[in-house]
């Protein structure tokens, strides 16, 4: 039997679209497997020190890419100054310098997480900034010498594959019925989380949202009797 982890989800009801690749089958068993999984690797980030070794994990699991490598892709042309909340966190005073960078966390085709990062330079060393401005390393991998960890400071579900009641409908939890492909949103979840050096200085802050391409691979298989 397949352990179910349901952690009291809150479901949004939202405009969704299939999954892009090999697409789920709608029914209540897959439903309960997609949520299992979701909280399986919501649990494991909100245990993690770095969310891109996690994703990297995730991705060679489940066989998701040839390399399972998590590259950051920059998005271009976007700018979004700190809030003074985040300011505060960071315990950076007005004057000083706060870089911004929106990236997709990617493993081979699948976008796993985008990200926006707000990072102090002026606590980083110059091949750090280096990196984190010129190349694709992710963010957790560039700051490694810095025995970086995070605290979560928000967790938000943002879907949920059963609907509110599933647990005393006898529609919900009648057999299993092929109904088509599973419609799947785009934004599954969302952490915001401040990442710290091991000198316990605070050297970024990150909102990442969790997409539907972490299960972007074939759904389990039915059991055979």
């Amino acid at each position: 039997m397949r352990a179910i982890f349901v952690l009291g989800l809150v479901a949004t009801a939202s405009a969704s679209v299939p999954a892009t690749a090999d697409p789920w089958r709608d029914g209540f068993v897959s439903r309960i497997e997609a949520l299992a999984l979701m909280q399986t690797l919501n649990a494991s980030l909100l245990a993690s020190r770095s969310a891109t070794a996690t994703l990297e994990k995730w991705c060679a699991d489940h066989k998701m890419s040839a390399e399972p490598k998590i590259v950051a892709r920059r998005v271009a042309a976007i700018e979004k100054p700190p809030s003074e909340e985040t300011r505060q966190r960071l315990d950076v005073g007005a004057g000083e310098p706060v870089k911004y960078r929106r990236v997709q966390l990617a493993c081979g085709e699948h976008v796993l997480s985008e990200a926006d990062n707000w990072y102090v330079p002026g606590r980083l060393s110059d091949d750090i900034n280096r990196a984190l401005e010129t190349t694709e390393t992710p963010f957790g991998k560039a700051i490694a010498p810095l025995q970086p960890f995070r605290r979560t400071i928000e967790m938000k579900m943002r879907w949920s594959p059963l609907p509110d009641g599933w647990e005393v409908s006898a529609t919900a939890a009648s057999p299993d019925k092929t109904k088509g492909a599973l419609s799947i949103p785009h934004d599954l979840f969302e952490h915001t989380a401040v990442v710290y050096a091991r000198d316990q200085r605070p050297v970024s802050e990150v909102h990442e949202t969790y997409t539907r391409e972490i299960l972007g691979f074939p759904a389990p298989a039915a059991p055979r009797d």
